[in-house]
């Protein structure tokens, strides 16, 4: 009898369906035939999460979006940087949740390596060092280094995005010694894939963070 895939859940608390396929697009890719990713998209927030106060509000709706699909899942990725709901989600289920901040820090700081963050949203700085600290890893956090303009804008254009990520990553590495850097968002996941050949350090993508992550936690949940 041939064996079910388990399908992950793939929550995007930005309201940008746009966002939401490519997001689910990559992580398919990362899964290749060992999951199937499905993706859920906000309607409430804003089409790009850029300050904390959004990033808090949008957690409700995150955590309705998982209990509407809760059964029809064997494990949630929560793809917003700042994980919004991914703690309440995992105490109204069993579940697997992962969130792709927690996941990519955990990923970045592997060997104990020093980390840095490149991202477009100067608001979401102190929720990024808070992160960072909730997860014990503030001794190994070089700060969050930020592009320049709008973020809302810059990740509209691909060419730009990638430029301004690239020197906010050479800063993280020269001026702060980060010996990884994560390239810190959702919808910045196209970017993240192209920076890695750029540099010698390790580039942390989010969502392929949160796919290793969430596949080996539903495996080991599987082998309970």
């Amino acid at each position: 009898m041939t064996k079910t895939r388990p399908r992950i859940l793939l929550i995007n608390p930005n309201s940008s369906a746009a966002t939401t396929a490519m997001m689910v697009g990559i992580a398919a890719s990362c899964c290749g035939e060992l999951a199937e990713v499905v993706g859920a998209t906000a309607t409430r927030a804003p089409t790009m999460i850029t300050d904390g106060a959004a990033l808090a509000a949008s957690a409700g709706e995150v955590v309705e979006i998982a209990r509407a699909h809760l059964d029809a899942c064997d494990g949630i990725i929560v793809a917003a940087f700042g994980d919004p709901g991914a703690a309440e989600i995992r105490t109204i289920g069993s579940r697997p949740v992962v969130g792709i901040g927690e996941a990519s820090m955990r990923a970045a700081a592997q060997g104990e390596r020093r980390f840095g963050i490149a991202t477009v949203t100067p608001a979401l700085v102190a929720s990024i060092a808070g992160l960072a600290g909730s997860l014990g890893l503030s001794a190994q956090f070089t700060g969050t280094r930020l592009t320049q303009g709008n973020p809302v804008v810059l990740a509209a254009d691909q060419d730009r995005l990638v430029t301004a990520l690239v020197e906010a990553t050479r800063v993280c590495i020269d001026a702060d010694g980060a010996e990884a850097v994560i390239i810190g968002g959702g919808p910045l996941g196209e970017a993240a894939r192209e920076l890695q050949p750029m540099f010698t350090v390790p580039i942390v993508a989010p969502i392929p963070s949160a796919v290793r992550r969430i596949i080996r936690l539903i495996t080991a949940r599987a082998d309970d």
